[in-house]
C-alpha cells in the first residue's frame, strides 16, 4: 500500500497529495487505467465533465472493492459559453450539472467539485460559486475549489463569499513552477494542486540536470519530478495508461531531494505554459 502523504485543506478535509488524473484517457480506456491505479495504491481520482470519461471512472471505482470511504473523488464543472450562468437559471444549471456526473461516476457523494476554467471575461464564475455554496451546506460534496484561477478571480471569491475556495488546479511543473501564484495561495489558505505535473513528457523529462539528478537516486526523471511536487507542497495529479508507468509515478517516498537537487530544478523554469493561458481561454 502507498504511504503517501495528504494535504489539510482549509476546511478541514484531507485529500492524498499524489493522485491519478484521466485527462485525455477515453471513457473505454478509464475503467481498466483507474482500476490499475487504485490497485498500485492511489485513493485520489481526478476527472472532469469535459474528459467525458466520469462513466468509465465510476465503473473503476465500484469494480475495485476499496470502501468508498477511503476515497478521494475529484470531477469538474465545464461552464460552457453557450449556457446562461447568470441567475437562479444559472445556479439550476450548475446543480442539474452536478447531479449529471456524480450519475456517470455512480456515486452518492463527491470530495471535490471544481470550477473547471474561470472564462473571465464572462464573470459568471461569482453566480456558479453560490450553486457551489449550496452543494457545499447540503453536504453532497465535502470540498468546493477552482481550476485555473488566478489572484483576481480569487480575490473576487474571497470577497463575495464566506466560502473560500480549498484548493485552485493549475498548470504547474518545474519549466512552469508558478512561485507567485502559490505564494498568493499560501497566504490565502488555498491549497495548490498541479495538472500536468510532468510537463506532459515535452522537454521536461529530458532536461540533463533532472536526469542528473534521477541518476544520482537511481529514480526516474518521472519520479524526481513527482518528489520535487511533494516537497514542494504541492498537490499532484500524474495521468498515464501504462500499468508500469502508473505503479512507478505513484513510488515516489522512499527518496529525498536535497538542497543541491531543489536548487538544479529551479535552475530549469523557463515560464513558459503547455496549456492556454486562462485570463484568454473561454473555449466552449
Amino acid at each position: 500500500m502507498s504511504t503517501i502523504p495528504s494535504v489539510t485543506l482549509n476546511n478541514g478535509v484531507r485529500i492524498p497529495q499524489l493522485g491519478f488524473g484521466v485527462w485525455q484517457v477515453p471513457d473505454a480506456e478509464a475503467a481498466t487505467a483507474v482500476r490499475t491505479a487504485i490497485e498500485a495504491g492511489y485513493r485520489s481520482i481526478d476527472t472532469a465533465a469535459i474528459y467525458e470519461n466520469e462513466a468509465g471512472t465510476g465503473q473503476a471505482i465500484a469494480a475495485a472493492g476499496v470502501p468508498r470511504e477511503e476515497l478521494f473523488i475529484t470531477t469538474k464543472l465545464w461552464n460552457s459559453g453557450t449556457r446562461d450562468w447568470s441567475g437562479q437559471q444559472g445556479q439550476d444549471a450548475v446543480l442539474r450539472a452536478f447531479d449529471e456526473s456524480l450519475a456517470k461516476l455512480g456515486l452518492d457523494y463527491l470530495d471535490l467539485y471544481l470550477i473547471h476554467w474561470p472564462r473571465p471575461m464572462h464573470g459568471s464564475f461569482l453566480n456558479i460559486w453560490k450553486a457551489f455554496e449550496k452543494l457545499s451546506a447540503e453536504g453532497r460534496v465535502k470540498a468546493v475549489g477552482v481550476s485555473n484561477f488566478g489572484p483576481r478571480q480569487l480575490d473576487a471569491l474571497r470577497q463575495e463569499s464566506s466560502v473560500v475556495p480549498v484548493l485552485n488546479q493549475v498548470e504547474l511543473h518545474p519549466h512552469f513552477p508558478q512561485l507567485e501564484l502559490r505564494a498568493y495561495h499560501a497566504e490565502h489558505g488555498i491549497a495548490t494542486e498541479a495538472w500536468s505535473p510532468l510537463g506532459q513528457g515535452k522537454d521536461l523529462l529530458t532536461e540533463p540536470a533532472l536526469v542528473r539528478i534521477a541518476e544520482k537516486h537511481g529514480r526516474t526523471v518521472a519520479q524526481v519530478v513527482l518528489r520535487w511536487h511533494l516537497q514542494s507542497g504541492v498537490i499532484a495529479i500524474p495521468k498515464s495508461v501504462t500499468p508500469s508507468r502508473i505503479k512507478e509515478n505513484i513510488d515516489v517516498t522512499g527518496f529525498e531531494l536535497d538542497a543541491d537537487d531543489l536548487t538544479a530544478i529551479a535552475g530549469v523554469a523557463t515560464g513558459k505554459r503547455l496549456g492556454p493561458d486562462p485570463q484568454e481561454f473561454d473555449w466552449n
